[in-house]
């Protein structure tokens, strides 16, 4: 009934003003999804309410779109794409997504047909760095009728798009597109260096990051520099150096030289941005190597870091370290939410960045002093030849941690005497510790959580009216083995592979996923819960559980006024055939649907199947007074296809 009052008093609005045409498409800015993750500030929350815990249960499929990257996959089926990680964005009525080969399409939002289709050839090039063929989403902007779509693609380009009909804007770079593997300060290879998630736009300047290969296979790699295009030229403006080089602020904390052949420290996950203040949040991942820093002593400056810069110069404002000389793979892998909060009174313009180690950090984004204190302490140090680990790294005092970290006896699954002795015999086998526990070389170590685990990139959501915030996470340990490097002057490498389980069950006590609420004006944990459950299809864990312990997958939150959607993905995995090359990931279908909660209780309000799992983060829009929710799924071995729900 909501939807009809709604769209009734849409259309007399119109009459009235004399613009409603019979193909008219209404929508307004608080109804749409302009950026990737909602709003620039990345908070994942929409204020519309039509859809709510009444008529839940009512969503069903209102239309579907299959990838166009099926057409290029059907006839070249050496094409290994990743699963479909894209979130579109909507905009006056049309959808805008990539495809996983990094194609921009335009997409009617209340028909699903298909408005027009962008091919930038990145398939052609070849499999692209890291996961191979991914994409995350394109970028929006407008002044006057001039309406863009900007796009970084696998193979390195940077693309503007007429957003009307899908053509390059031919002012824009070279014919419409940059080349961003030029004038980084050394050569880099196009096969180790690409993008796969969204620029943001600040103050009409594009400014992007890249994804690097992060096994170095070069003595020398690509860095990890940010850059600012003008939006309207494609002119560089700026460019902001991962590793610092001589003279520059940081330099010093790259020792014996190590600034001129290490890479990556790149930021390969979305970035926000804040248009009053004119700074962009950038998350800087680990530098080259991930596992191994005898080549690079020193803190390393800008690696593992977030770093708020000013949007039209480039200049930095402020600057965190979340891990000094990374060893594990801690790279912030999603985009830091911009908050407003109140603390004991004091209202602050904050930044929150989750991290892969399961901590929430927090600062003022002005003046990038933490909210709450962070302290630096001792943790364990390596015994690697060569290496030169981190005396300290930094623990925030608020919040707590939203997941499992590190390894202790205690943590064993315990169903059974038995199944706790085979747990106590297998730990055995590595080394284990606290947090920040560094590999070795005599056996494998643990890394809790692992590469995969505590947040992920697809992120956390924020409730600007309450102040809460949601943080999906998972408990899915790693282990890292250090092996000698073929690559000249490298030293070790570190070959990482997933925890081994007890035929299923894993060797630590539940949860498995879990979401966790927090009030960000106090830093205290409200509730958690445990997503999914892997109890379902692993046969020998029912027969011992009769709770829902969670399920070790990526999960993806979308907020609204009225509920808390979660929508959780399947198992993917890599299959290396016997003298051939990576077959490409397989993705199975586990449980497939979106579920919904009470945003302050937690408590389940329902569940909608869906036909396959959700690979990325879910938006919603209002269009011609209908809710909608739209969710990617499906790739790799499976149908890529986006999902549109109403309740209409």
């Amino acid at each position: 009934m909501k939807a009809k009052l709604i769209g009734f008093s849409i259309v007399l609005t119109a009459i009235l003003t004399g613009s409603l045409t019979s193909t008219a498409q209404v929508s307004q800015p608080g109804d749409e999804w302009p950026n990737y993750g909602g709003d620039k500030g990345s908070s994942q929350y929409s204020p519309l309410d039509q859809i709510d815990s009444a008529n839940f249960k009512k969503l069903h499929i209102a239309w579907t779109w299959r990838s166009v990257e099926e057409d290029i996959t059907r006839t070249h089926p050496e094409i290994k794409s990743w699963v479909w990680e894209s979130t579109p964005l909507m905009i006056n009525g049309v959808l805008y997504i990539s495809t996983s080969l990094s194609q921009a399409a335009a997409i009617d939002a209340s028909t699903g047909k298909t408005k027009w289709v962008y091919d930038p050839g990145t398939w052609k090039n070849g499999t692209p760095s890291n996961n191979g063929f991914v994409h995350r989403g394109v970028a929006y902007w407008k002044s006057g009728s001039d309406e863009r779509i900007l796009i970084g693609t696998g193979d390195g380009y940077l693309i503007a798009l007429n957003a009307k009909n899908g053509k390059p804007i031919s002012t824009f770079g070279n014919h419409g597109r940059i080349d961003l593997t030029q004038e980084l300060g050394r050569e880099v290879s196009r096969k180790l260096y690409g993008v796969s998630s969204a620029p943001v736009i600040c103050k009409d300047v594009v400014v992007i990051g890249t994804k690097v290969h992060d096994v170095p296979v070069s003595t020398t790699m690509p860095p990890g520099a940010v850059r600012g295009f003008d939006v309207r030229t494609g002119k560089q403006l700026w460019l902001f150096n991962a590793i610092p080089q001589k003279d520059e602020f940081g330099n010093n904390t790259w020792e014996n030289g190590s600034w001129k052949q290490t890479g990556s420290a790149n930021v390969w996950a979305p970035i926000s941005a804040d248009e009053e203040l004119g700074y962009v949040y950038l998350p800087f991942s680990t530098p080259s190597n991930d596992n191994y820093g005898g080549n690079r002593h020193g803190d390393g400056l800008f690696g593992e870091s977030l770093v708020a810069l000013d949007a039209k110069s480039g200049k930095r404002i402020w600057h965190f370290q979340f891990v000094h000389h990374g060893l594990w793979d801690y790279d912030p892998p999603a985009a830091p939410n911009l908050i407003n909060i109140t603390t004991k009174g004091k209202p602050i313009k904050a930044v929150a960045q989750i991290t892969k180690q399961g901590f929430v950090y927090v600062f003022d984004r002005v003046t990038g002093k933490p909210v709450w204190d962070i302290n630096e302490r001792p943790v364990p140090q390596s015994n690697v030849p060569g290496e030169k680990s981190s005396a300290t790294q930094p623990f925030p005092s608020k919040p707590a941690a939203i997941d499992r970290q590190g390894v202790t006896e205690d943590d064993l699954v315990d169903y059974t005497p038995v199944l706790r002795d085979s747990a106590l015999a297998i730990l055995k086998k590595y080394n284990y510790g606290t947090l920040f526990t560094p590999p070795i070389l005599e056996k494998p170590t643990i890394l809790m959580p692992g590469i995969a685990g505590g947040a992920s990139w697809a992120g956390a959501a924020f409730d600007p009216e309450t102040g809460m915030f949601y943080v999906p996470s998972n408990t899915i340990p790693y282990t890292v083995r250090l092996e000698k490097s073929q690559t000249p002057g490298i030293g070790y490498y570190g070959k990482t592979v997933a925890m081994e389980t007890l035929d299923g069950i894993p060797l630590w006590k539940p949860p498995y996923g879990r979401l966790t609420a927090i009030d960000m004006h106090t830093g205290e944990h409200k509730w958690m819960k445990p997503m999914g459950d892997l109890a379902t299809i692993v046969p020998a864990l029912k027969k011992l559980s009769n709770f829902p312990v969670g399920r070790s997958a990526r999960s993806h939150v979308l907020l609204t006024k009225t509920l808390l959607f979660v929508a959780q993905e399947g198992s993917t995995q890599r299959e290396e055939m016997s003298g051939r090359a990576s077959s490409g990931p397989k993705f199975q279908i586990i449980d497939p649907c979106i579920v919904a909660y009470d945003k302050i209780t937690g408590k389940l309000v329902g569940r909608i199947d869906l036909p396959r799992n959700a690979t990325a983060a879910p938006i919603t829009y209002l269009l011609n007074g209908i809710q909608y929710i739209a969710v990617a799924t499906g790739g790799a071995n499976l149908a890529p296809e986006l999902i549109v729900l109403s309740v209409e």
